[in-house]
């Protein structure tokens, strides 16, 4: 049985959001602005941010569906197998490990974040704009991990193939997430 007795027993995200669609939308717009808008991260780069975020909460559907996403905007996949334990080894430049360590202690403790982890990230070359940036981002799924696991969504082999061809569908789209809403009738056609 699902957490929800009303979503299929391996629900998706769009099985939730289609049952209960309260502020589906408007959270479909924010993905849009802060994934696709305009940034000192590229695309691929917030989507990595997103798989790592997602991959320190241990959430596998948005691990895999944002990995997944960051590999069509030009990550190379073998940069996941060595994210979490050695950026340099990932073939990461060094200015990422201060940025994703901000990212992980963000996601992790929160409360412990100081000025000083701020002035590593800006002291390895980063722009407050691409801090900034990474910190919604990594917040934003720091939420979504919790909405996909507290409802129950798990990643299916179906799922995911479908998943990937949308996002290379909606490669060149500025609102992938927002098509995506309306190719699931939560977001209305005139919006995103």
């Amino acid at each position: 049985m699902a957490r929800f007795p009303s979503l299929p027993d391996q629900p998706h995200l769009s099985d939730v959001f289609q049952r209960f669609s309260k502020g589906a939308g408007p959270l479909m717009a924010f993905h849009d602005a802060i994934l696709r808008g305009e940034s000192a991260l590229t695309v691929g780069e917030r989507e990595m941010i997103a798989a790592y975020t997602s991959g320190l909460n241990a959430c596998d559907f948005c691990h895999g569906s944002h990995r997944m996403i960051a590999e069509i905007h030009g990550n190379d996949p073998a940069v996941f197998e060595q994210l979490f334990d050695n950026q340099p080894a990932a073939g990461l430049d060094d200015r990422w490990g201060p940025l994703l360590a901000y990212v992980r202690k963000l996601t992790e403790a929160p409360a412990r974040l100081t000025d000083a982890d701020a002035e590593a990230v800006l002291a390895a070359g980063w722009s407050e704009e691409a801090l900034y940036d990474a910190v919604v981002v990594c917040a934003t799924f720091n939420m979504m991990n919790r909405i996909v696991e507290g409802c129950g969504v798990v990643p299916t082999a179906e799922g995911q193939a479908n998943s990937r061809a949308r996002h290379e569908g909606f490669r060149d789209s500025p609102t992938p997430y927002a098509d995506f809403g309306r190719m699931i009738g939560v977001v209305p056609d005139s919006e995103g």
